[in-house]
């Protein structure tokens, strides 16, 4: 069990106060808040082992890359890679989804296929049509039904030998959807298929275990998972990382340069050109360190009283309207006033101290599925508290009145 008010301790920005009222922050699926250990990871290492990494004999450099490579370790271990060299770090998911698009122009061609689900958000949806306009392959898109679940008939239909790799998101950012990806791995791999899964929305309330999913690329933000922004993961079963070309070129991801060819590092160096985000990297591998201290099985417990309470509440307001209802969900609460659009309502309920999204969640595919302009979205984390959801659900019917 979690001990809330500890917990709540960790994160200074909590503390408060936002238009004159004490701040709640339920913007967690756009990014999450950093605890003090995180916040104290980065100035400790600016303020004792700033250096580059990988390239000096000198202990500062030692000491740096040292921490870099037991992070990389401890990112390993928390999704039970086989292999350290597995574990690339990246700016985050949008980054490491870019990298394998752009590596799969190697192995798709005119005629085949590449799949997204309809509830990706746009960071899992223009890599791939990219790839496809390059390629001349084509796109196809698993559907969805009104409650916001991949119709997995339709899935199952679509695939083909012709599918070469299929990417969906662990989680829906904007429904709150948990999706089936095992059985969507499964089923692709017995095609031919490569899978990939953008487990953005999935690194704060989960840990993945990517041996046992057997999928073939996961993609993680650090920022979303209490971690520094700029910072992330892609991991790729060895296999494919050694067929796939470098995404970019520079210093530290080759072997040996001349005017007349280059080689290329092994992995993981191969794919982290230049100077990386190494403070992020290290304080990363803190963040995670923090997570599983307090437990995944206690962040998962206590989000879900948390999105069934919000839920509860908010469904006494007359006219609300949920967008994602599916069976299982992380703690995300999308939805609408009859009458009232979501901008309103966001901007009316911040001025209470109460931070939520409104707009498309960088998924206008799903709004245009749902024939609606965005909604008001409200994502919880584990420093979230009921009495909290009590002032968001007070502050809405404020909005309500104000805007009827």
């Amino acid at each position: 069990m979690l001990d809330i008010q500890k917990v709540r301790a960790d994160f200074p920005i909590l503390d408060q106060k936002v238009n004159g009222k004490p701040l709640v922050y339920f913007d967690n699926a756009a990014t999450s808040q950093k605890p003090q250990q995180v916040i104290d990871a980065i100035s400790k290492y600016y303020s004792e082992i700033n250096a580059n990494i990988h390239r000096g004999v000198h202990t500062l450099s030692q000491l740096a890359t040292d921490a870099y490579e037991a992070s990389r370790k401890t990112l390993q271990n928390h999704i039970n890679a086989r292999h350290a060299h597995e574990v690339l770090f990246t700016a985050g998911t949008t980054h490491g989804i870019n990298l394998v698009a752009n590596g799969f122009s190697q192995f798709v061609k005119e005629g085949d296929e590449v799949m997204v689900s309809a509830m990706e958000h746009h960071s899992n949806i223009v890599p791939w049509q990219m790839l496809c306009e390059r390629t001349g392959a084509r796109l196809t898109v698993i559907p969805m039904n009104d409650r916001g679940e991949l119709i997995m008939e339709e899935f199952e239909k679509l695939l083909s030998e012709r599918t070469k790799i299929v990417a969906v998101n662990h989680i829906s950012n904007s429904l709150g959807t948990i999706n089936p990806i095992k059985h969507i791995i499964d089923k692709a791999h017995s095609v031919g298929a490569a899978v990939l899964i953008d487990g953005a929305q999935a690194a704060p309330h989960l840990k993945p275990d990517v041996q046992a999913l057997d999928c073939d690329f996961y993609a993680i933000s650090g920022h979303k998972a209490c971690g520094p922004t700029g910072t992330g993961i892609l991991y790729g079963k060895e296999e494919w990382l050694n067929k796939l070309p470098p995404y970019q070129g520079g210093g530290e991801m080759i072997k040996e340069v001349t005017f007349a060819k280059t080689t290329y590092a092994d992995l993981p160096h191969k794919f982290e050109a230049g100077t990386p985000n190494i403070a992020g990297g290290i304080v990363l591998g803190t963040a995670i360190d923090y997570l599983n201290a307090i437990g995944f099985e206690n962040i998962a417990a206590y989000e879900q009283e948390l999105l069934e309470y919000g839920v509860q509440k908010l469904s006494e307001i007359e006219g609300i309207e949920f967008v994602g209802t599916a069976a299982k969900k992380a703690p995300v609460i999308s939805f609408n006033i009859k009458g009232i659009h979501p901008y309103d309502i966001g901007a009316i309920v911040d001025k209470m101290g109460i931070a939520v999204r409104t707009g498309n969640h960088c998924t206008q595919p799903v709004m245009d599925r749902f024939e609606i302009p965005g909604t008001v979205r409200a994502s919880f984390a584990f420093y979230n508290t009921k009495e909290e959801i009590d002032a968001l659900a007070e502050a809405v019917k404020k909005a309500q009145r104000m805007l009827s």
